[in-house]
C-alpha cells in the first residue's frame, strides 16, 4: 500500500487545518487507515484512525472532540479534519495503513506515508 499525505501548514491555534492521504497499490477493504503523529523530542503517538470497510472511528484521548477522520471509498482518500488546533498539535503526522486496528494503534503499522508538518502557533 503506498500512501501519501498532503494538507500540512502553518495555523494560529484555534484554527483549523484538514490533511489528505491517497492510498494506492492494492484493495483497502480489510484495512484500517489512520493517522499518527510525532512531535520534536517524542515518540510517534497514535491520533485517529478509520476501518475502511465499517467506518468505525476510533481517536486518541487528546484530539476527541476536536478531530474527525473520515474516509471517501470512491476517491480512495482518508481525511482528518482538526479544529480547535493547540499548540501541543504540532507535530508531523503520518498516514497509516494496516490490517489490525491494534497493530495500528499499538504496534506500529505495516504501511506509512511521509509526514507533512503541522505548526500550531500560539
Amino acid at each position: 500500500v503506498q500512501l501519501q499525505a498532503s494538507g500540512g501548514g502553518l495555523v494560529q491555534a484555534g484554527g483549523s487545518l484538514s490533511l489528505s492521504c491517497s492510498a494506492a497499490g492494492r484493495t483497502l477493504a480489510s484495512y484500517v487507515m489512520g493517522w499518527s503523529r510525532q512531535a520534536p523530542g517524542k515518540e510517534r503517538e497514535f491520533v485517529a484512525a478509520i476501518s475502511w470497510t465499517t467506518g468505525s472511528t476510533y481517536y486518541a484521548d487528546s484530539v476527541k472532540d476536536r478531530f474527525t477522520i473520515s474516509r471517501d471509498n470512491a476517491k480512495i482518500m482518508v481525511y482528518l479534519q482538526m479544529n480547535s488546533l493547540k499548540p501541543e498539535d504540532t507535530a508531523v503526522y503520518y498516514c497509516a495503513a494496516d490490517t489490525s486496528y491494534g497493530s495500528l494503534r499499538y504496534r506500529g503499522a505495516a504501511y506509512w506515508g511521509k509526514g507533512t508538518q503541522v505548526t500550531v502557533s500560539s
